[in-house]
């Protein structure tokens, strides 16, 4: 919890994912799961991402991203709660002598935006680790970090269906999960994210999204109703 916060307020690193604190998964994690970090960066530049940009990403992780978008802009700010995912962030950096990335150990709620506001916030797979009461907040923090007319990029696992299709689409998807965590996500993953984690519906998330001084310029939703992809304007 934050030095001086109040007793009722969410420790975050409490809530980062168990296997997100586990250096183990964090060591397999890029072999796992492909980030799309070129595209990404492509279709942020085709949203004016320019080398004078300043780009905040939330649950930076391993850093794909991060990377990748660091060539391309002015400074990137990499801001995870996971010691382990900044770890191994921290040495693709060095690896690949990136002088433009700052990392910083904190959260949707925690991190403390100093000097201009950003012209891009990026966050994949991350705001699901919050309940709804936080994710409105978080989403309010974010508007407030970010330049007006600036950008949102939003992926997230939310649920696209209504409540009594859940347990087939939930069923649906923790099928596609393999047997071992080693190369692929298992079913037991998949299971423990929709048992342990607080993935909202589409129907919840976006008026959060409105009401937090964002338009929904895009949405994207999987064919099977569990991922979405926004792409989110300040107003």
């Amino acid at each position: 919890m934050t030095a001086g916060a109040p007793g009722w307020f969410l420790d975050e690193s409490s809530y980062a994912g168990r296997e997100n604190l586990d250096a183990a998964h964090v060591e397999r994690y890029d072999a796992k799961e492909d980030a799309s970090a070129a595209s990404e960066l492509a279709l942020l530049q085709s949203l004016g991402l320019a080398r004078d940009s300043l780009v905040v990403e939330f649950g930076a992780g391993t850093g794909q991203f991060t990377v990748v978008v660091a060539s391309a802009c002015a400074r990137v700010i990499a801001v995870d709660v996971s010691e382990p995912m900044l770890t191994r962030l921290r040495s693709k950096v060095a690896e690949l002598d990136v002088s433009n990335v700052e990392l910083i150990r904190a959260g949707f709620l925690t991190y403390e935006h100093v000097g201009r506001p950003a012209d891009f916030i990026y966050s994949r797979y991350a705001l699901h680790h919050l309940s709804d009461f936080w994710k409105s907040l978080a989403l309010i923090r974010l508007r407030r970090m970010l330049r007006a007319g600036g950008v949102l990029r939003l992926w997230d696992v939310v649920y696209d269906f209504a409540p009594a299709e859940a347990e087939a689409r939930i069923e649906a998807w923790c099928a596609t999960g393999g047997d071992t965590v080693e190369a692929e996500w298992s079913r037991s993953e998949l299971e423990e994210h929709v048992r342990d984690e607080h993935s909202t519906f589409t129907w919840l998330l976006e008026p959060m999204i409105a009401r937090s001084g964002f338009e929904i310029a895009h949405a994207d939703y999987s064919e099977g109703g569990i991922f979405a992809k926004y792409l989110l304007r300040a107003v």
